[in-house]
Order: C-alpha cells, then sequence, then structure tokens
C-alpha cells in the first residue's frame, strides 16, 4: 500500500487538520507516514500545501515528486489547480468548489470548474454548502477529508478516531459536528463517484 498525496488551500481552512487526522489514522492503523508542511504566507489568507507520504514499507522522501500524486486534496478550488502538477495520470483530484477569493484578479469560477472536470478522475463538491446544511459551517474541512477518505485506503472508523483524538479536548458537540461533516462528506462522494 501506498499513497502520496498533496493537501492543498488557504491558511485557516483547516488543511493542518486534516493532514493530522489523515497521519493519525495512518500510524494507527500500522502504516509508515512522512508529512511535509509548505506555507506560502504563514497569515489566513496565504496559501498552505501539505505533502502526505503513507506506506507500508519504509518512505525515504517528504516531498512528493511532480506526476506522482496519488491524490490531491484541496479545499480551495484555485489553489487545488495550482498543484495540478504533481497528480500522476491515475490519481484523484478531490476539491471544494467554494473559492476563497483572497486576490483581486481571482480567475472565473466557469473556468476552474471546467479546468476541474477536465481530470478523469475527480470529486468536486460545494463542502461549505454541505457543511452549512449540517449546521456545522467550521466542519467544510472535514466534508472534504470525508470526499477522499473512499479513496485513501485507511479504514473510515480509524479517520473517526482521528477526529475525536484531535478535536476531543474541544468538547463532544465539536467532536460530533466534525463526525457528522466527514460522513457527509463521504456520503457524497459514494454516491456520485463509486
Amino acid at each position: 500500500m501506498k499513497k502520496d498525496i498533496i493537501l492543498a488551500g488557504v491558511g485557516g481552512q483547516g488543511i493542518l487538520s486534516i493532514a493530522t487526522i489523515i497521519g493519525y489514522a495512518a500510524i494507527e492503523s500500522g502504516l509508515n507516514l512522512k508529512q511535509a508542511e509548505v506555507h506560502g504566507m504563514s497569515q489566513r489568507g496565504g496559501d498552505v500545501q501539505s505533502h502526505l507520504r503513507i506506506s507500508d514499507k519504509e518512505i525515504y522522501s517528504d516531498l512528493i515528486p511532480h506526476g506522482a500524486a496519488d491524490m490531491i486534496i484541496s479545499v480551495e478550488p484555485m489553489e487545488a489547480l495550482r498543484y495540478k502538477p504533481y497528480l500522476s495520470t491515475e490519481g484523484w483530484f478531490i476539491t471544494n468548489t467554494n473559492p476563497f477569493v483572497n486576490i483581486p484578479n481571482y480567475p472565473e469560477m466557469d473556468k476552474i470548474i471546467d479546468e476541474i472536470k477536465s481530470f478523469e478522475k475527480h470529486v468536486a463538491l460545494d463542502a461549505n454548502q454541505i457543511a452549512k446544511e449540517l449546521n456545522a459551517p467550521r466542519s467544510m474541512n472535514m466534508v472534504v477529508l470525508g470526499a477522499a477518505s473512499i479513496f485513501l485506503d485507511i479504514p473510515f472508523e480509524k479517520l473517526e478516531e482521528g477526529i475525536k483524538f484531535i478535536f476531543g479536548r474541544k468538547g463532544e458537540k465539536v467532536v460530533e459536528s466534525n463526525l457528522k461533516a466527514m460522513k457527509a462528506g463521504r456520503d457524497f462522494a459514494e454516491k456520485n463517484y463509486n
């Protein structure tokens, strides 16, 4: 088993929470993990990416080379496209379609969506809207994680344990809203892409 994953988004959108939960689930599943976080601007609104390498064998490098990622998981559509050169020809492109417009010349959304849909293997969902419908607007990142979960080859229960571990100190209500959000994202992907 080997998964090379690039997580992408904008500061403050919860990319590092996704990375931590996947990492926790991988280790709890007996897998090896290497993670490298690369921050653009270390503030809300700056681009953020994280390389996750998961394998049942030893991993030698932290960074994923161009054309080798099995998956790009993004909470922001333009940021997803920024990492397009990393995706392998067989890789999955999973992204939120709701933009975080933080620049004056943000590209037209129609063009971004068309580019996303040009990937043979893609999951595009409005994670913000799904989270809002669950009364958990701050859990948009967990909706995206849920959509990606069907392609991770990590037991879903381990991801749920990761949420409990990461958010447990924030209380049961926060844990439950994040679990619901992740389940809703998974349900969306299973219904539309499986």
